[in-house]
Formats: structure tokens, C-alpha cells, sequence
């Protein structure tokens, strides 16, 4: 078997994770369903490469409204490696304890909100610390970790809490501990991660579960197309109207900011 054939059969095994988690998928879009069918929003973290499943579910082709996502550029801008705005101070801030208050600082949060928190390992500060904030207000948590890299890994939270620990529900995107899947012959370390994969197959299913709810409640929602599925003219309706009930949604967010609550 190749390297690049040993990473699809292993990409493979990730779909039958993934399949096998469909009554938590289901639960998920229960919870995500009526947060927007309140007129409220999920909120979706994740730091690092965990970014990618935050943009993999708003906006894109295929997604709709009713998501929030957060995304520090601090902590997952890592095309210039080193030098300024490198990966040693991304991963230097994701590990600092009181960032994640300052981030919800922004948002006024209600208890009818949900939120996504994305880590692979789900060890680090400030992914623990943002589900652990969402869950004092009492806001529904739903975890994507990689579960096996997880149980190998150490925590790097001072009260030895995990992503999991913080979570009302978890989801497993089936990657190894690690993450690197392929074992190449005379290299002493695997590469190809499949996180990603699993991640994004897991914010997919989650999303196609919501629209379905959206949809069965009479709100179907406003899908951002493609001009070659849905002709230009329509593309571009969908666009502008998805984009304004992004941004009705949103401002609902700051109206009472810093406003104590009694």
C-alpha cells in the first residue's frame, strides 16, 4: 500500500466515526436548531488549525446565518511561521489563562445561545476556558475533540481540566493521538494529519441536521449558493440577504453589552 492510499483507507475509517456519533450529531442540531429559531446564535471557537472547522460552517458556500464565529487572528494566523506573528506566539497566547474572558468580554451571551468549541487535543487554556465561560452562562456546550489524542495528551489547565470536562456534549473526529495518520518506512515520525477531516465532517453532518430542522419548522434558511447551481441573479440575493441576517443576528450580541444583568 502507498503512503497516499494508507491515508485514504484511514480517511475511510474516520466516515464510520463520524457515522457512528449520529445520535450526538442529532443532538447537537436539536440544541443548534433552536438557538435559531430563537433569533439567537451559535457561537463557534476554535484557535490554531481548529479555525478551519469555525470557517467550514460560516460563511461558505452551502452555509447559512445563525452562527457567531470567533476567531482571533492572534492565535491562528500562522502563514508567516516565524518572525512576527509567528506560530511560537499563537501558541504562546492559546495557553494564556484570563484571554478567553477578554474575548466574551465582547458579547452579550443568553442562555438560549449554544456554542461549538473546536480542539483537537482539547488541552489547551483558552478553548477550556471559553467552554467553561459559555457554561457559566449557561450556555450549552458541544465539544470537538479528537478523543484519542485527548486521553494521550496532558492538560495545560491549571485545574487539569480538559475541553471534555467543560462540554454538555462531545464529538469525536476519530483522529489518533497525534493526529499524523501515515507511517512512512524508514521515518520515525507519521505524518498527515486527519483531524481536519474528521472536524469538518462532523460541522457538515451538524449543519445539514440544522437546515433540515430550520426548514421542518417553516424558516428555511438562506443559504449562500453558487451562481452555477442557482443562476447568478439568484446567487447574488442569496448573498446580500444571508450577509444582512448575519449581521441582525450579530447585533443582538453588543445591544447590552457591559449592562450588568439582575
Amino acid at each position: 500500500m502507498t503512503a497516499a492510499n494508507d491515508y485514504l483507507s484511514r480517511c475511510r475509517d474516520l466516515i464510520e466515526i463520524v457515522a457512528a456519533q449520529r445520535a450526538q450529531i442529532e443532538q447537537a442540531a436539536d440544541w443548534f436548531a433552536e438557538s435559531i429559531l430563537a433569533g439567537r446564535v451559535v457561537h463557534l471557537f476554535g484557535a490554531g488549525h481548529s479555525r478551519i472547522i469555525v470557517e467550514e460552517i460560516w460563511p461558505r458556500y452551502g452555509s447559512f446565518p445563525g452562527f457567531n464565529p470567533i476567531v482571533e487572528l492572534s492565535m491562528t494566523f500562522h502563514n508567516l511561521v516565524v518572525g512576527a506573528n509567528g506560530q511560537r506566539q499563537a501558541m504562546f497566547l492559546e495557553n494564556t489563562p484570563g484571554l478567553a474572558a477578554r474575548i466574551l468580554r465582547n458579547f452579550d451571551l443568553s442562555e438560549q445561545d449554544c456554542a461549538l468549541v473546536i480542539s483537537s487535543s482539547g488541552c489547551n487554556v483558552v478553548p477550556i476556558e471559553m467552554a467553561r465561560l459559555f457554561q457559566t452562562a449557561s450556555v450549552k456546550v458541544v465539544a470537538i475533540i479528537s478523543k484519542q489524542h485527548s486521553e494521550a495528551s496532558s492538560t495545560n489547565h491549571a485545574d487539569g481540566l480538559k475541553l471534555s470536562d467543560c462540554a454538555d456534549l462531545v464529538l469525536d473526529t476519530g483522529a489518533p493521538a497525534g493526529d499524523a495518520m501515515v507511517h512512512v518506512p524508514s521515518l520515525d515520525t507519521p505524518v498527515s494529519p486527519g483531524s481536519t477531516i474528521g472536524g469538518c465532517m462532523l460541522a457538515n453532518t451538524v449543519k445539514a441536521e440544522v437546515a433540515e430542522r430550520l426548514t421542518q419548522a417553516g424558516s428555511p434558511p438562506m443559504v449562500l449558493s453558487a451562481g452555477c447551481v442557482v443562476g447568478r441573479e439568484r446567487a447574488v440575493e442569496l448573498f446580500e440577504a444571508a450577509y444582512d441576517e448575519h449581521a441582525h443576528c450579530i447585533a443582538k450580541l453588543f445591544v447590552n453589552v457591559g449592562e450588568k444583568k439582575e
